[in-house]
């Protein structure tokens, strides 16, 4: 998921546009996109979306993004959400262990309604100072968590905090540390300058270092953006495919650790580059 695109639920004209384009993954949003009183025409056209034969084929990874769980409108965000072929509910400002409890709890149910049978998936943002503390215990809450997602957004500007390298940086670090000690994948926010190509790029370039999976996109245009930045460089896969043969040799010789091109290579490492040629062999 090196690029996931948010397409407003409420313009329905832009859901085949980006269908057809090169975004990893789409992020169907009934929240801060759609007026209150468009959220259930919202809900509609996207159900009716999914539902759609060539969309439920798709490769593309299909994310919703519900109202927060203490809205009028969580409920039926669920109710009409919990439908075959989505991946992927993606629910804002998670702040407690029992939030995501109840949220799996009533998922079940909303899946047993509508047939579904693959389980849903759950993307939690982290975007509030309790979230970003509690972010391990939230990530570990129940095994639909799939990822953690930051909003950097509604963390900093409330707060008074600026979006610098450093301060990103601090966040991004906490927020991956929290997804791995729990087993899910952690994914960046949105860059909300639509305009600064070299600020999405720095910020993106970031998340990819600290080994977020990829960057939210609220345009399109940033979508090449971040496929760039998320995508391994060939030479990266080169050297994990030989870091790989090389154990496999070792391994026969009864070694564990070895040195591969002067570099002492043990199992952490090898289990980057397997990761990476996984990775790779899905794009």
């Amino acid at each position: 998921m090196r690029s996931k695109l948010f397409v407003p639920g409420a313009r329905p004209e832009l859901f085949d546009k980006a269908l057809a384009g090169d975004a990893d993954a789409l992020s169907f949003d009934l929240e801060d996109s759609v007026p209150e009183a468009g959220k259930q025409a919202a809900r509609e056209h996207i159900a009716g979306f999914l539902a759609r034969a060539d969309v439920a084929a798709t490769r593309k990874l299909l994310i919703v993004r519900t109202n927060a769980t203490d809205s009028p409108h969580f409920a039926a965000d669920l109710a009409a959400m919990a439908v075959p072929g989505l991946w992927l509910l993606n629910i804002p400002k998670v702040e407690s262990a029992a939030q995501v409890r109840e949220v799996a709890a009533a998922l079940e149910q909303a899946e047993a309604a509508n047939g579904v049978t693959r389980p849903i998936g759950l993307l939690l943002n982290i975007e509030t100072p309790r979230g970003l503390r509690l972010a391990a215990e939230l990530a570990g809450a129940h095994p639909r968590v799939a990822g953690l997602q930051l909003g950097l957004g509604d963390l900093f500007a409330p707060n008074g905090i600026a979006r610098t390298p450093a301060n990103v940086h601090a966040v991004l670090f906490a927020v991956k540390m929290a997804a791995t000690e729990a087993g899910v994948f952690a994914c960046d926010g949105a860059w909300p300058n639509v305009a600064d190509a070299e600020g999405f790029q720095t910020e993106a370039g970031l998340a990819q270092a600290l080994g977020f999976i990829g960057k939210s996109c609220i345009h399109p245009r940033q979508v090449a953006l971040a496929n760039t930045v998320f995508s391994v460089a060939v030479a990266e896969v080169d050297e994990a495919r030989r870091i790989v043969a090389a154990a496999q040799a070792a391994n026969e010789e009864g070694r564990g650790a070895f040195l591969f091109e002067g570099r002492m290579i043990d199992m952490p490492y090898l289990r980057r580059a397997q990761a990476l040629l996984a990775g790779a062999s899905q794009h």
